[in-house]
């Protein structure tokens, strides 16, 4: 089943702030705080114009969800940065995948230049194998970066793809 992706919504905040509290207590994909309260999570997550966020609905239920806009401010905001996070629960059912294609899309039709990622652990492997898929290529690793759970220190990868 496709996802829907539509505008968060303040009714969606509680599902969105759990995907985000699970996601930044793993350690495991984002250089999150664990610790952050939900205020602080809120104000981290929702993106204000122009940038959007959004949530992938499954059967009724916010599966995931992802943020997006311009990278930098002044001289570059021409090219989008996103972030997705997706409930555990719902991985490996195509969720991560239309977030991801829903935010180049936006980017394309905003006439953003390109997207960049400026931190994706290289153990999130299944990430970085998704972004290749959609044309993304990794144009530099700043080494032990990350402190991974498991792993110990890992790199962290800055992705780009060019529209």
């Amino acid at each position: 089943m496709t996802p829907e992706i539509r505008p968060l919504t303040g009714d969606d905040w509680p599902a969105v702030g759990a995907i985000v509290r699970e996601v930044a207590q793993a350690r495991e994909t984002f250089p999150y705080d664990p610790r952050m309260t939900p205020a602080e999570a809120r104000a981290m997550w929702v993106e204000q114009p122009p940038g959007r966020t959004v949530v992938a609905v499954v059967a009724g239920e916010i599966a995931g969800t992802a943020k997006m806009g311009p990278n930098r401010a002044g001289p570059g905001a021409h090219i989008a940065t996103a972030s997705y996070m997706v409930a555990a629960a719902a991985r490996g059912r195509g969720v991560g995948t239309a977030l991801c294609r829903h935010s180049i899309d936006w980017a394309r039709q905003q006439g953003y230049a390109g997207v960049q990622f400026n931190a994706v652990v290289e153990t999130n492997t299944v990430a970085v194998d998704l972004y290749r898929r959609f044309g993304f290529q990794i144009i530099g690793t700043v080494p032990r970066s990350f402190d991974h759970p498991v792993h110990g220190r890992v790199g962290m990868h800055v992705m780009f793809l060019e529209f």
